[in-house]
């Protein structure tokens, strides 16, 4: 191998490690760091809350990571599409509380 074919990949190898994770967690939730089942249908195929862009079927509303509180986004959610039921954040529930002021 070349010396620069070697720093090349001397280089490359620690950004490799960055990207995995982001893989990892991607197929961890199927892409949906954030879903929503809403207390009625919605009409709306596409809603933008918090940075994020649900995309949303029925009853069901689902979005990829971002730098917003997850209160913001539900709150934002709720705006958009109405009632939420229930809001998950990485598979995990939110708090009662939590759902509570999003629905505020």
């Amino acid at each position: 191998m070349s010396r620069i074919a070697s720093m090349t990949l001397a280089a490359l190898l620690p950004l490799a490690g960055l990207a995995a994770p982001t893989a990892l967690q991607a197929t961890s939730y199927d892409g949906h760091y954030f879903s929503a089942q809403l207390v009625e249908p919605t009409d709306e195929a596409t809603a933008i809350a918090g940075g994020v862009v649900f995309r949303c079927e029925g009853e069901t509303c689902t979005g990829p990571r971002s730098g917003d509180r997850p209160l913001r986004v539900c709150t934002d959610l709720r705006r958009e599409v109405g009632q939420i039921a229930s809001f998950e954040v990485r598979g995990e529930p939110v708090s009662a509380s939590l759902l509570e002021r999003c629905n505020g």
